[in-house]
């Protein structure tokens, strides 16, 4: 194993990706920990350090049944999202 051709790639924190989502205004689904029949869907409009989000147009989606349902604006604590995706357009 060669060490000396490692490519130089830049780690990219997570709150950069979490910004990137916000400025973009970009639709994104979030998992849920221990949740995993239910994501929720929206736009991020603020966040703080400790990965809790402000999100707007919100919707519960349950994955079983596709059932959608109308949140609005919501606060989702950090502890509770296991993984942000954007959603496709």
């Amino acid at each position: 194993m060669n060490r000396g051709n490692r490519s130089n790639k830049a780690l990219v924190q997570p709150i950069t990706v979490i910004f990137g989502h916000m400025q973009s205004k970009s639709p994104v689904q979030i998992w849920l920990y221990e949740q995993s029949n239910i994501r929720i869907e929206g736009r991020i409009v603020g966040f703080d350090e400790y990965m809790n989000l402000v999100l707007v147009e919100a919707c519960e989606r349950h994955m079983k049944s596709g059932a959608k349902k109308m949140i609005g604006r919501i606060l989702l604590k950090g502890e509770t999202i296991t993984l942000i995706q954007k959603l496709p357009q």
